[in-house]
């Protein structure tokens, strides 16, 4: 019989606070974009870390080893974290791992106010990294663990907004505090990065641990109440709690371990972990990296107004292509179709940027096709592809394995990004290949082949439990099977069908590989015989 209950989100509101909270972790990773990219325009700052520059319009310049590293030791500090996601979530929960990583995020902030030497800036963006790997690995997991099946694309998308909401607050006040000159003008933009640790720090005390979490380490009753204080009905508890103690205990009976190398043993944690991977390896792929970071660069170039206006204008339309986006995921949150169409999006734009400066070079013309090309690119990724990316790679790993193999995702993800923003001024800069928006040719080919790759490979989960999800990569469905799959509620009978289907299969070889031996073997008998009857 039908639950004639209110689902909605009133029914669910401590689940959505809760997810709320701590959907703001990227809040960090966003603001930190934003800040960062506008320091390195600062006098205050270039005057502490760079060095003076008579040739440049603000005095200062800094050199492009220091602004890389700057830039990327973050990045890299974030792979080195969401690496390790998996063994640090064997000994820390999800919420103790946020709780580090805000402790982290605040003592890296302090060095980079307080130092004025480069070795200790170095160290600082290293460890806001580590810092903002944590935030983004295991506010995921919190988020796709907590929230019910119908809604979990609704707190991803939440979770998406604040990297672009932290951006857009991070270059609006470095708009500001330029004007104050000196040191205070970027020790006074950095300010901003304590308020959400903080408050993060404090309203975790307020809401319970992942009941998934406490299940995976046999704690059931932490788990029952976790659960009671998430869900609306506490009659619907008990069915949950024991559909996912029982996923989780089949799991165990197939697989006896649960390390980093049994991502690859079997067939299916291989396959998991690889369209993990590759889910959220398209965000890299995208070439959003190369588009925002570098978006300030194009516009000063195009000549057409104020090239930060236009940035800010490019990240508000980014933040609200993703509110859209939340606003419409929970009922036509088709991942493997807004995926294919987002990379498209992404390559064409691309293409066109491409194309269109190398037929008429750096003009006012060029510049207004760049801006507006621009803004249709970051629809495309911000409304279609980063949103979905990284809840495919959290909704297909294993849950016996999910800490590892989002871990591994995650990290690859940033590997990626970090690959994308080291390299990207070899290509750009006028005083390296000086290939300006034609780097666009490298990325229209590798968002197509991200395209035909989610098309024909990525399987359709929407709505779907993380039961319902084991229970169809048991049963070794092909990609394009998946939606239109009627789940039977046993991971365990999927699990041992598939099995005795192998074994099957294996007695039939074994039986014609006998069968073919013994007509060979008839064959030469005969034929012997019939050469001795010759002779």
């Amino acid at each position: 019989m039908t639950d004639s209950r209110p689902q909605g989100l009133k029914a669910h509101w401590k689940c959505i606070a809760a997810c709320t909270l701590v959907s703001m972790c990227p809040f960090q990773y966003g603001v930190d974009f934003g800040i960062i990219g506008g320091l390195q325009a600062m006098p205050g700052f270039l005057a502490v870390f760079g060095h003076a520059d008579p040739k440049s319009p603000i005095g200062y310049n800094i050199s492009h080893v220091r602004q890389q590293l700057i830039s990327s030791l973050m990045i890299l500090g974030a792979f080195a974290s969401s690496a390790c996601g998996g063994p640090i979530a064997k000994f820390m929960g999800r919420k103790a791992s946020i709780w580090l990583a805000s402790v982290c995020c605040v003592v890296s902030n302090v060095i980079m106010m307080a130092t004025t030497g480069i070795g200790a800036l170095y160290f600082a963006r290293l460890l806001n990294g580590i810092a903002n790997g944590l935030f983004l690995t295991f506010a995921q997991l919190y988020l796709n663990e907590c929230a019910p099946a119908r809604y979990r694309g609704l707190v991803i998308g939440l979770f998406q907004s604040w990297t672009s909401i932290g951006t857009l607050v991070g270059t609006v006040i470095d708009n500001f505090t330029v004007k104050i000159g000196g040191r205070n003008s970027y020790i006074v933009s950095l300010g901003i990065i304590y308020i959400v640790p903080v408050l993060m720090s404090i309203g975790l005390f307020f809401i319970p641990e992942s009941p998934r979490w406490y299940l995976a380490r046999n704690e059931t009753e932490k788990a029952r109440k976790a659960l009671h204080w998430l869900r609306p009905y506490a009659d619907l508890v008990e069915k949950e709690i024991d559909d996912i103690a029982a996923a989780i205990e089949a799991e165990r009976a197939l697989a006896k371990s649960a390390d980093m190398m049994d991502m690859f043993r079997s067939p299916v944690d291989r396959r998991r972990t690889l369209l993990a991977v590759g889910a959220i390896s398209l965000q890299a792929a995208s070439g959003a990296m190369y588009m925002i970071s570098y978006g300030t660069y194009f516009f000063e170039m195009a000549h057409v107004g104020s090239a930060f206006e236009n940035s800010c204008i490019l990240v508000a339309v980014g933040v609200v292509a993703i509110l859209i986006n939340s606003a419409i995921i929970t009922r036509w949150g088709r991942r493997r179709v807004f995926l294919t169409v987002g990379m498209t999006i992404c390559g064409i734009t691309q293409l066109i940027v491409a194309c269109v400066y190398q037929q008429k070079g750096p003009s006012t013309s060029t510049g207004k096709v760049i801006v507006g090309v621009s803004v249709v690119y970051i629809i495309g990724y911000n409304g279609m592809v980063a949103t979905y990316a990284w809840l495919c790679g959290a909704e297909f790993p294993s849950q016996r394995l999910r800490s590892y193999t989002f871990g591994l995702a995650t990290s690859i993800g940033f590997l990626g990004a970090w690959l994308a923003t080291f390299t990207a001024p070899y290509f750009i800069n006028p005083d390296s290949l000086n290939w300006g928006p034609k780097y666009g040719y490298i990325w229209f080919p590798s968002c197509l082949i991200g395209a035909v790759w989610t098309f024909f490979f990525l399987p359709e989960v929407q709505n779907r439990t993380f039961e319902e999800i084991d229970e169809m990569f048991e049963a070794r469905l092909p990609a394009r099977k998946f939606r239109q799959y009627r789940c039977i509620g046993s991971v365990a009978a999927v699990a041992a069908a598939a099995e005795e289907d192998k074994v099957a299969l294996e007695k039939e070889i074994q039986l014609g590989r006998a069968s073919h031996e013994e007509t060979l073997r008839r064959n030469e008998k005969g034929a012997a015989e019939t050469a001795v009857a010759h002779i």
